[in-house]
C-alpha cells in the first residue's frame, strides 16, 4: 500500500512545559522506531500545510479561531484550561496539525496515496466546537471529515477512535452529521467523565472499565464496531489513533498491548477494503509513554502499509 506520512517541524515546537506528558519528543520517538524497522524510507513524505480558515470554519466558529490566535503569547506560556497551554509556537503547530489532515484526505481521495498517517501534534479529539481542552486546540479528525464531505463530496465517512479517553470534541462537532458514523472505545470512568449513549446508525460508544484488557477490547470491536460499519458502508475511514490505552502508559488502565493496535488496524483495513477502496486517514491522538507509543504507532503504520 502507498502510505503517506504527513508531518511538519513546527509540530515539535509546540511545548507545554518540561513535565507535561504531551511533549515534543512523541513525534521523534515514532519516527525513530520507523527508521529502526526500515519503514521510514518506504513512506511517501509530505510537509503539512497550514489549515486555512475555509477548512477550520467547517468545524469551529470564526470567533473561536480568532480568539485562539489572539491568545498566542509572544513568550512563555498561557494557560487555556487546567492541562492545556499555549506557547509562542502553539497556534502555528495547531494549524499544521489540522492542515496535515486536510492534505492527507486530499492525497487519499485523489489516489496519490491509498492511506495516510498524520504524525502531528497538538492532538485534536477533545477540541469541541468552541472550546480547547485536553491538550487539543483544533479538532483535526473532524476537519478531515468535513473536508471529505464538503469539498470532495463523499456521502459516508466513518471515524474510529481508540484513544483511552472519550473523544468528546469529535462527538460535539459531528454527532448531528448524518453522513458520519462515529465509533469510539474508551475507558470509563475516566476524564473527561462523559459516556453518551449509542445512537443506532450514527454513534457507537463503547465504554470499557479499567483493567479490561485485550479480550474485552477485541470483543467490543468485532461485536459492536464491525456490524455498524458494515451496515454504514463508509467511503473513507478516519482514525483517531490514540495509544494511551497501552498497559505501559500510566495515563489510564485499559491494559492493551502493541499487538492489539496492530490487530485493530488490520480490522480497519479489512473494512476499508470492503467498502472504501482501502482508503484510510489516521491521525495521532494520545500516547505518552514513549517506548510504548513508538512501538504501537509504528505497528499501526506498518499494518497500514501491509494489510
Amino acid at each position: 500500500m502507498a502510505v503517506a506520512f504527513v508531518t511538519h517541524p513546527h509540530c515539535r515546537l509546540h511545548d507545554m512545559g518540561r513535565d507535561h506528558p504531551e511533549q515534543p519528543a512523541r513525534l521523534g520517538a515514532i519516527e525513530d522506531e520507523l527508521h529502526s524497522r526500515g519503514l521510514y524510507d518506504l513512506l511517501l513524505h509530505h510537509d503539512a500545510p497550514r489549515a486555512g480558515v475555509e477548512h477550520l470554519i467547517r468545524v469551529h466558529p470564526l470567533h473561536y479561531i480568532e480568539d485562539l490566535a489572539n491568545h498566542a503569547p509572544s513568550e512563555g506560556l498561557v494557560r487555556i484550561d487546567p492541562d492545556t497551554w499555549m506557547c509562542p509556537d502553539t497556534f502555528e503547530a495547531a494549524l499544521r496539525a489540522a492542515g496535515a489532515n486536510v492534505l492527507a484526505t486530499d492525497l487519499v481521495l485523489t489516489g496519490a496515496a491509498t492511506r495516510a498517517f498524520c504524525n502531528v501534534r497538538p492532538p485534536g479529539h477533545h477540541a469541541e466546537r468552541a472550546t480547547a481542552m485536553g491538550f487539543c486546540f483544533f479538532n483535526n479528525v473532524a476537519v478531515a471529515a468535513r473536508h471529505a464531505l464538503d469539498h470532495h463530496g463523499l456521502e459516508r465517512v466513518a471515524v474510529l477512535d481508540f484513544d483511552v479517553h472519550f473523544g468528546n470534541g469529535t462527538e460535539d462537532v459531528l454527532k448531528d452529521e448524518a453522513r458520519v458514523l462515529l465509533c469510539s472505545s474508551y475507558q470509563y470512568p475516566l476524564w473527561p467523565d462523559m459516556n453518551p449513549p449509542t445512537v443506532p446508525g450514527r454513534v457507537v460508544n463503547c465504554p470499557l472499565p479499567p483493567g479490561s484488557g485485550s479480550d474485552a477490547f477485541r470483543n467490543m470491536v468485532t461485536g459492536q464496531w464491525v456490524p455498524a460499519l458494515d451496515a454504514f458502508r463508509p467511503q473513507l475511514i478516519l482514525i483517531s489513533a490514540g495509544f494511551d490505552a497501552h498497559a505501559a502508559d500510566d495515563m489510564a488502565g485499559l491494559q492493551l498491548t502493541t499487538t492489539d493496535y496492530g490487530w485493530v488496524t488490520e480490522v480497519a483495513c479489512a473494512l476499508a477494503a470492503r467498502h472504501a477502496g482501502g482508503r484510510i486517514v489516521s491521525t495521532l491522538e494520545g500516547g505518552y509513554e514513549l517506548p510504548a507509543l513508538a512501538a504501537s504507532a509504528a505497528t499501526h503504520i506498518e499494518r497500514l502499509m501491509m494489510t
